[in-house]
Parts: C-alpha cells; sequence; structure tokens
C-alpha cells in the first residue's frame, strides 16, 4: 500500500464601459486589473463592469484552487494503490499552481498601475487596508473556526506565542500564507520599478528570475535558514520578476501571446512532464532533490501563469454565458479563496466522500460546486456593502 505525503501548501451583459487604456488619468485600480487580495468588484446596480482578461485569469485561477483543495480532500478517501487514487495524484499535483500565478498577477497589475502613477502614501495606504486587514481578520477567523470545531485545542486563543507563529508565517489556516506572500509583493514591486522602467523583454525577465531565484534559494539554504520560506516573497522571485516585465509591456502581451504561444505552451509541457514524477514521488513520500524539485516546480508554476494569461486574452473574443460567469467568479475570486477551504471541512465533517467510484466522483465535484458558488453567492450579495468592507477590505 503507497503512502501518500502532501507537502505543506506553503511550501510550495448591459456593461458600463471603462475608460479606455490611453486615458493618462487611467488607474488599473478603477479598472478590475487588480488580483484577489486588490480587486474591488466594480459594479453599478448589481452589473459587472466590463470583463478584462484579468477577470478571466482570476476565474480560471480560483477555479484551480478550489479543485485543487477539493481533490486534496479527496485523496484523504481514495483507496490508495487504485487507478482514481492515481488520478486525483495527478490532478492535485498539476493544480499546484495557483499561489505562483496569482503572486505573478499581483505583480502584473501592480507594475502596470505604479509605472503610470505611483504616490507612496496612497500606495502604502491602500495596502493596508486591502491587504494587511483581511489578513489580521481572517487569520483571527481561522484560529476561532479550528478551535470552533475541534480541530485545535482552546489554548490556542489565548498563547501569544502561537498568534505570532501564525501571523508571522501564514499559518492560522492552510491557505492565508498567501495573503502574507502578498503583502511582501507589495513592498517588493516598488523596488523593482527600475526594471520595469528598462521594460525587458519577456523572455529575458525569464532568466533573470530564474538566476535571481537560485541565488535566493542557495542563500536560504546556506545562510538565512528560514523554517518556511515558501511563507515569503523570496519563495516567488521568479514569477515576481516576469510579472514585472509583463506588466511593463502589458499592453504588447496579447501580440506577444499570438506570436509566442506555441512555444510557451511546448515549454510549459516540457517543464510538467519533468516536474510531475518529482512531484509524484515527493507526495508518496519518496526522497527527492529538493534543488531539482523546486527548481522543477518554479519553471513549471511560472510557465503555468503566462500560459493562463494568454489563455485569459484568448476568451476575451468569445460571448457566451459562461465567459461572464467565469469573469464573475474572477471578480470574486478573494472572497471565494478566504471562504472556501470552511466549506470545504464543514462538507467533510457532514459526509466524507464514499462508495463506488461514481458516487465518490460525483460527491467530490458537488463538493467542489458547493465550495466555488457559496462563496462567490455571499460576496454578489454583499457588493458595496460595509460589511464586505470589513470582511474582504473592498
Amino acid at each position: 500500500m503507497t503512502q501518500t505525503r502532501f507537502p505543506d501548501p506553503a511550501e510550495l451583459e448591459p456593461q458600463t464601459l471603462p475608460r479606455p487604456p490611453e486615458d493618462p488619468d487611467y488607474d488599473a485600480d478603477s479598472e478590475g486589473l487588480i488580483p484577489p487580495s486588490e480587486a474591488e468588484p466594480a459594479a453599478t446596480q448589481g452589473v459587472p463592469h466590463k470583463l478584462s482578461a484579468i477577470d478571466l485569469f482570476r476565474g480560471i485561477t480560483i477555479l484551480e484552487v478550489v479543485a485543487h483543495h477539493t481533490s486534496g480532500l479527496a485523496l484523504r478517501y481514495a483507496v490508495p494503490d487504485t487507478l482514481s487514487f492515481l488520478l486525483l495524484q495527478l490532478i492535485n499535483r498539476t493544480l499546484h499552481f495557483a499561489v505562483p500565478a496569482f503572486v505573478f498577477l499581483s505583480a502584473v497589475v501592480l507594475t502596470r498601475s505604479l509605472l503610470k502613477n505611483f504616490r507612496p502614501g496612497r500606495y502604502f495606504f491602500r495596502r493596508v487596508t486591502r491587504g494587511a486587514w483581511p489578513y489580521l481578520l481572517w487569520s483571527a477567523l481561522y484560529m476561532a473556526w479550528y478551535v470552533w470545531t475541534g480541530q485545535r485545542p482552546p489554548e490556542t486563543l489565548t498563547d501569544p506565542d502561537r498568534w505570532l507563529f501564525y501571523l508571522q508565517y501564514g499559518k492560522a489556516s492552510y491557505h492565508l500564507y498567501f495573503l502574507l506572500v502578498a503583502l511582501e509583493v507589495y513592498l517588493v514591486i516598488p523596488l523593482m520599478l527600475p526594471l520595469a522602467r528598462r521594460r525587458p523583454p519577456i523572455v529575458l525577465a525569464l532568466l533573470i528570475g530564474a538566476a535571481l531565484q537560485l541565488g535566493l534559494y542557495l542563500l536560504n539554504r546556506e545562510v538565512l535558514r528560514l523554517p518556511f520560506p515558501a511563507s515569503t516573497v523570496l519563495w516567488y522571485m521568479l514569477p515576481v520578476t516576469v510579472g514585472v516585465a509583463v506588466g511593463a509591456r502589458l499592453d504588447e502581451f496579447p501580440a506577444w501571446w499570438r506570436k509566442n504561444r506555441v512555444f510557451l505552451i511546448a515549454a510549459a509541457a516540457l517543464a510538467y512532464s519533468l516536474y510531475m514524477p518529482q512531484a509524484l514521488a515527493y507526495v508518496r513520500g519518496e526522497a527527492v532533490t529538493p534543488i531539482i524539485y523546486s527548481g522543477l516546480s518554479w519553471a513549471y508554476t511560472t510557465l503555468m501563469a503566462l500560459t493562463v494569461l494568454g489563455v485569459a486574452y484568448s476568451l476575451q473574443r468569445f460571448a457566451g454565458a459562461w465567459r461572464v460567469a467565469l469573469g464573475v467568479t474572477g471578480m470574486f475570486s478573494l472572497q471565494v479563496y478566504l471562504i472556501h477551504p470552511a466549506i470545504l471541512q464543514t462538507l467533510e465533517t457532514l459526509h466524507a466522500p464514499g462508495g463506488d467510484p461514481l458516487i465518490f466522483a460525483l460527491t467530490t465535484a458537488g463538493y467542489f460546486l458547493l465550495a466555488l458558488l457559496l462563496p462567490a453567492l455571499l460576496a454578489l450579495l454583499l457588493v458595496e456593502t460595509r460589511l464586505s468592507k470589513l470582511l474582504f477590505g473592498r
């Protein structure tokens, strides 16, 4: 029987038209070009704004997040050494690029915005109200949730050292480390504006980012020895660097994607083919070489982030309710990201997946849909209310 070991996640349309991008007062914050920890769903009496490729990117990626976590839940109840168990492992490891993708998107949209208008006071105030506040609030809420559901002892809530540990490393819940990483990204992006102003080619940024990522990996291994390096921005400097380059050339990106998509998809497929055997060995508890596993993970996740952005631009050409639904889901991706783990845990407690393969698959699919749709519907109901601003910073 094969034992599975999962790495810690921290290791790892009537529409109002927006102002055109060439408007000198154009601000990415007002155009929906903001990642989950930043976006304010722009709406007029409940009608969504014109959906952008960034909305579609976020929609695709939040689907990946929920599917990734749902597959992890299902794996706890799947029968080892069966075909369905292997398929779930493949799905789970394939869908392991969400946090690097969201970090990449943060770098893209913040770079684009700051190149147009960087006002430090306004910038950092918005980072506190839209980034730091939700992180602190939801860390406290999940600490209370884990105690209430019996997953942690009550003493957790009165232990200052435990509070410090959770907040310092994003460990209040297994998914909150992303918000901590995002806060660090907000500090790093202004420091990378000199690089952004030089508008480096995307391929060159991949090489620069890879060299920087390797250097930081070795620095941490030999000097820093951080206990949870993947809970820091240091673990994501490759997608950050590439995101800065894309953000500086975002107007050119659709044309770059059309010209280079075959090569990019081929590179992502190659990285995936090399990464997957390492990833499966890791979750099975087999020995892997850390630098090889991490290097292949960085290559795969960063190339996937670029590919998803290209796909999002391609999807803009299509009409249909599915595209609107995907984009609107992306508008509320922060809310879905924050709430869906509690829903999955509740569903698992009420009725763990089981039964014959068909029932097992249908149950898992139902959990995925509920974990995705319930937070999105709640976010839609709370749009532009004080409660939404209190809970999500927007």
